[in-house]
């Protein structure tokens, strides 16, 4: 086969692994709601897994027809599909006019939306308890074993809570 013909055959295979993707997640969606309690029966007549082919549907769902970019890759899509509307459409034609690869779209999504770093800011809530008096006084007795400060001891108590619910060991006591 002459080189011209093989790169031919490679750009149809692309064309359809490409296109494939977009018929399989159409085709369930389609089965879902067309027949309901069949999904997973019809899943289990393809050769791919759940996953690939309830991700194919998720992406089909988030870009009706109209809205997909023929020139872009379904993966290019599945990049966006978690964005609203507007910014999957801005992202989709940014990869299109600088002819972006998936890679390189979902580089610069991760740069772009990973806000930076903000310095710390002390947020002052305002917290109301409705307690028992028995409560309030069993809370000033544990205070007073450390520092008296009952909102400081509460905080401690709920930084060592947040520790532990983290999976990490409780903090010793100051």
């Amino acid at each position: 086969m002459p080189l011209a013909a093989w790169l031919r055959v490679g750009k149809q295979l692309g064309a359809i692994g490409n296109s494939s993707a977009w018929w399989a997640g159409d085709w369930l969606v389609y089965g879902a709601s067309t027949y309901p309690g069949r999904y997973r029966t019809a899943i289990s007549g393809t050769m791919l897994d759940y996953q690939t082919l309830r991700n194919y549907a998720w992406v089909a769902r988030k870009f009706e027809v109209a809205r997909r970019r023929e020139a872009l890759s379904f993966q290019h899509h599945q990049e966006v599909a978690a964005l609203p509307p507007a910014e999957q459409d801005r992202w989709l034609d940014r990869a299109l006019e600088h002819r972006w690869s998936k890679a390189e779209l979902r580089r610069r999504l991760r740069g772009q939306l990973v806000p930076p770093p903000q310095p710390c800011a002390l947020l002052r809530p305002q917290l109301r308890f409705e307690l028992a008096a028995e409560q309030w006084t069993s809370w000033q007795q544990a205070a007073q074993c450390e520092d008296g400060d009952v909102v400081r001891w509460l905080m401690r108590l709920a930084d060592q809570a947040v520790s532990v619910a983290r999976g990490g060991e409780r903090p010793p006591a100051q």
